[in-house]
């Protein structure tokens, strides 16, 4: 059997039911354990199935983004980890960008005694803790108000992030793969694209539970980050497709 036909039986297999282990499709298609991962890596990377822990699933669709004050309660220690080790990386006399998100937030707690950055930012959770307790000037974009995210979104954030020349961008996701990050938020999607336009560093900050989701508009690919700062759940085999695309991955 060629490959391309294999995948496409072990795609069929895997979408009877929602996780197949790699024992059973080796048993199933009659091939090594190397062969069934060679093949889950390929349509992994084409952003259809995605690897858990001795198996492989479908890529999960995320129709809506979680609220603020539901993200809040997730993955509180991987954040507050990757929030510490996040910081550590700002050097002195430098301008930041926080995106909105809970895990950005806490990156935000572990600058607050920095008076040397100017930290810019669309979230307003972010915006109040610095403006309250932080030492750093402190721009926010404005724009269209999200309620439920706590931060602005739209053509006016974007205008604002476009004029800017920022040194070092940290972005959010609720959603990413092998092929780039996704949100089901349309209004979104363009402050992303126009920080990433506006970064000369980017830096993904993102615990693994978000990992191996897509959603309907594409922001960017994965490429473009310099740096993915992730927990140590994520599995060994993505950990290996990262840093095959020589993008440096931290894990906390």
């Amino acid at each position: 059997m060629i490959p391309a036909e294999r995948q496409k039986k072990l795609l069929k297999l895997i979408s009877r039911q929602e996780i197949i282990s790699i024992n059973e499709l080796v048993k199933l298609l009659d091939v090594s354990h190397m062969t069934i991962r060679r093949d889950i890596q390929k349509l992994e990377q084409e952003g259809v199935v995605v690897s858990v822990s001795g198996g492989v699933k479908l890529l999960e669709h995320l129709f809506t983004e979680p609220t603020h004050n539901d993200k809040s309660l997730l993955s509180t220690l991987q954040k507050e980890n990757i929030g510490r080790r996040a910081a550590e990386l700002i050097p002195t006399n430098t301008t930041v960008y926080l995106d909105a998100g809970t895990t950005t937030l806490e990156i935000a707690h572990h600058i607050v005694q920095r008076e040397d950055l100017l930290v810019i930012t669309n979230d307003f959770v972010i915006a109040n803790f610095l403006m309250t307790n932080g030492q750093c000037e402190l721009i926010h974009t404005g724009g269209s108000i999200n309620k439920s995210n706590f931060s602005s979104v739209g053509e006016l954030a974007t205008q604002l992030l476009k004029q800017l020349s920022i040194d070092l961008a940290f972005i959010s996701t609720s959603s990413w793969n092998l092929r780039g990050l996704t949100t089901p938020d349309e209004r979104k999607l363009p402050v992303k694209k126009a920080i990433l336009q506006s970064s000369h560093n980017k830096i993904l900050v993102s615990d693994s539970s978000k990992y191996g989701k897509t959603a309907t508009f594409s922001i960017c690919e994965l490429g473009v980050f310099n740096r993915i700062i992730c927990d140590k759940n994520l599995l060994p085999n993505v950990q290996e497709s990262i840093r095959e695309m020589e993008i440096e991955l931290i894990l906390v």
